[in-house]
């Protein structure tokens, strides 16, 4: 599995724990920024890996910002593009079972390091059901093809 992952100013350093646990675990990620916690837009950040997501360059994205608000937002504007906005393990979970969401946004004002790292994990390990979900997935995509 391939992960892009960035953050803005806000969600600097829960990108770099989440990083941490990338590596640790053994899962190729590539860091799209930002890289300080200076003042930067999320969409910056946001755009170049639901574009790599959405070509297939990378399986999953993963995107921080305060709230993760911003971040979902600009990223779903990107056609192929389903992220979840997830502050507990539940969603974390469902999202991926149901949705088959590709891109997980977090607030790093929301929640704290050690709940960030286990949605990721679960996030991460959770493949998609199919099945019943399959179906409203297929829908989602022709909304987009329509527009």
């Amino acid at each position: 599995m391939k992960v892009a992952i960035a953050a803005d100013h806000g969600g600097y350093r829960l990108k770099e724990e989440i990083k941490s646990y990338l590596q640790s675990a053994g899962i190729e990620y590539q860091d799209f920024g930002c890289n300080c916690e200076d003042a930067v837009d999320y969409p910056d950040y946001a755009l170049p890996v639901a574009e790599k997501v959405a070509t297939g360059a990378f399986d999953r994205g993963i995107l921080i910002c305060g709230t993760g608000i911003g971040m979902s937002i600009a990223a779903n504007k990107v056609k192929g593009v389903r992220c979840a906005l997830v502050h507990d393990c539940f969603t974390a979970k469902a999202t991926r079972e149901h949705n088959d969401s590709n891109i997980l946004a977090m607030g790093a004002r929301v929640i704290g390091p050690g709940l960030a790292l286990e949605i990721a994990k679960i996030w991460l390990g959770t493949e998609f059901s199919g099945g019943r979900h399959l179906r409203r997935v297929e829908k989602i995509k022709e909304i987009e093809d329509n527009q």
